[in-house]
């Protein structure tokens, strides 16, 4: 996608935000009949969390919320309860409701948020190939105008970036631009953020998805999760019209590529033994 295609696809974000929050507003005289959602996708940036918010509307049982990110747990978490809750239709018996905010991971705080005021749901954390997902999210930012620098220098300079980013605060808008636009690297540390996500909510109610499965194996992989979920099993049409894939084109130098794979190593070990995997990325 072009760069011209990003800044439209953004402009027409911005104004898609905009509505929602209107059409929020004017949901909040009845939001205390609505229901809060039943499950969460947490997670990880530029790993699939928009094919999977879709594949999951698809089924019957499954209500739509006001937009896929509502960034309650991370930006607007000072809004209340009661402003979460007005995005959210009213479920009936069987039915759920969910949202896809892939900020969740990262945030050190919408963890034990979510424990707070969400004790019964269950959350969903697809991981992407932490090199991929660094470009992908480099590109992202680029494409935005929010990066200039080369990837090379982008990663070099990401640190820096993210101890401006906590003198800040992310409590402010700095340091959630620096916080967000820029963790590169910092993303793809699974560890930390899936133990802090498994210390803080009730235990059994995270599950961890390897975006590659997702793509070359979706049928089973969403069976799978439909499971977690407690939903009936359903087939959206769409795994049977197209095939999906998560790579990207690869400019990066062999030497920029095996230097990120040897430092994803040993936390991507660790990931591989925490969540039971058969296999990391390699």
């Amino acid at each position: 996608m072009d760069l011209l295609v990003e800044r439209q696809e953004r402009v027409a974000n911005l104004t898609r935000n905009s509505v929602r929050s209107m059409r929020a507003v004017g949901r909040l005289p009845n939001a205390s009949r609505r229901s809060l959602p039943d499950f969460v996708v947490v997670g990880a940036q530029r790993s699939g969390t928009t094919s999977l918010y879709r594949r999951l509307l698809e089924h019957p049982q499954v209500l739509r919320p006001i937009g896929k990110e509502l960034q309650f747990l991370t930006l607007h978490f000072n809004r209340g309860l009661r402003w979460y809750r007005a995005h959210f239709p009213a479920t009936g018996r069987g039915q759920q409701t969910f949202e896809a905010s892939p900020y969740y991971l990262f945030h050190p705080l919408a963890a034990p948020r979510a424990a707070q005021v969400l004790p019964n749901a269950r959350f969903v954390a697809l991981l992407r190939d932490p090199v991929d997902r660094a470009y992908s999210h480099y590109l992202h930012s680029r494409s935005l105008g929010f990066e200039t620098l080369s990837f090379e220098d982008a990663i070099a300079a990401e640190q820096d970036r993210l101890s401006e980013a906590a003198h800040w605060g992310l409590d402010t808008s700095s340091g959630l631009r620096l916080h967000r636009n820029f963790s590169y690297l910092g993303r793809g540390m699974y560890l930390h953020q899936l133990q802090r996500w498994l210390s803080a909510v009730p235990s059994g109610s995270v599950k961890a998805i390897k975006s590659e499965d997702f793509f070359q194996q979706p049928q089973q992989v969403y069976a799978d999760l439909l499971e977690f979920l407690r939903l009936p099993a359903f087939l959206p049409e769409q795994f049977n019209k197209s095939k999906s894939s998560s790579g990207v084109a690869d400019p990066m130098s062999q030497a920029t590529r095996s230097r990120l794979r040897d430092r994803f190593a040993e936390d991507s070990e660790q990931v591989r033994q925490l969540l039971g995997w058969e296999s990391a990325w390699a």
